[in-house]
């Protein structure tokens, strides 16, 4: 038996709860890992509370990130005592997550852990910094530097948004973050924002050209954030867009792309290819250190999950949730 974060759906509603699993629950799968540590995600969040259809087969524990320690093995890659890291593939969607003290997943899906991270600082990163460091790359590989000017980070206060902030300052950019919660300036700069504007100035209707300001942008927010960056970007500009945080829409026009030449890459977390996902992780393990783990994130334990979760939803939250488990 083993403990877990389980939701079920039956005819009294829907529930997430601390339990005691049997093992031989655990779905199909090559690796059996002792998990480590995991984080408390948005999609975890809302998976937990109920609040989007996340999660479509019950039971389902939920947790998109974990390091564990496999301890038992049917792959040729993979033995017994080795650390290894996991982000998506619909883990904790559709597939049984990091939310438990035992994980059995498929070996393609693992990494390892990097030398220089702890399994508490690989879980402070977690998806949110690993998809932060794939829009930093995004942007450089399309030849953004400093000298070409300002980034732009909107959602600047969640998980991607903070580590989207301190990852581009460490590399020399000049960083304004946009945020809904203006009382927790204080949090942003300390990050490495220099400026910290309003979310109202992007959240609403704009015309389709704006005044150039941003050499490049990370969006987490979508819909009439992510028009209006776009209308805002300097000529031959690139905009990482990689949440929906306002909504799913983009009400846009391609007077930006064809008039500005700008580019606007898709970033997808989940199925990246492991390649991609582990040149993420050894960049983020060079560029991070020890302060920033603790700036960004606070650690929580099983049995604090499911009020965390919903504290998240509020906007309560800041930053990072480790789950030591």
């Amino acid at each position: 038996m083993f403990k877990a974060i389980l939701i079920n759906k039956n005819d009294q509603g829907y529930h997430a709860t601390l339990t005691s699993v049997d093992e031989q629950q655990l779905p199909a799968g090559d690796v059996t890992v002792k998990v480590l540590a995991s984080t408390l995600n948005y999609k975890d969040a809302l998976a937990i509370t109920g609040s989007s259809p996340v999660v479509r087969s019950f039971p389902m524990v939920p947790g998109i990130d974990l390091v564990g320690e496999v301890i038992q093995s049917d792959s040729a890659h993979l033995q017994t005592g080795n650390k290894v890291l996991l982000n998506g593939f619909g883990v904790g969607e559709n597939h049984w997550g990091g939310l438990a003290e035992k994980a059995r997943l498929k070996s393609d899906w693992l990494i390892p852990l990097p030398d220089a991270l702890t399994p508490e600082q690989a879980m402070a990163v977690g998806t949110a910094g690993y998809t932060a460091m794939l829009c930093v790359l995004a942007l450089q590989k399309h030849g953004v530097t400093p000298e070409h000017g300002e980034i732009l980070v909107t959602g600047a206060n969640g998980g991607v948004g903070s580590y989207a902030i301190r990852l581009l300052s460490k590399l020399g950019y000049k960083v304004v973050a946009a945020t809904g919660r203006p009382d927790e300036s204080d949090y942003l700069t300390k990050l490495g924002a220099s400026e910290v504007i309003p979310r109202e100035q992007l959240s609403v209707a704009g015309k389709p050209l704006q005044k150039e300001r941003w050499a490049g942008v990370v969006d987490c927010v979508g819909s009439h954030t992510l028009a209006n960056a776009c209308a805002s970007t300097r000529y031959g500009g690139a905009i990482a867009a990689c949440g929906l945080a306002q909504g799913m829409d983009f009400p846009s026009s391609v007077a930006p792309f064809i008039l500005r030449g700008i580019t606007l890459y898709g970033i997808d977390s989940v199925m990246r290819p492991l390649a991609d996902r582990k040149q993420a992780w050894q960049r983020l393990s060079e560029l991070l250190d020890a302060d920033d783990f603790s700036q960004i994130s606070q650690v929580i334990s099983l049995d604090q999950v499911v009020d965390t979760a919903a504290a998240l939803l509020k906007g309560k939250v800041q930053g990072r949730v480790i789950v030591k488990i």
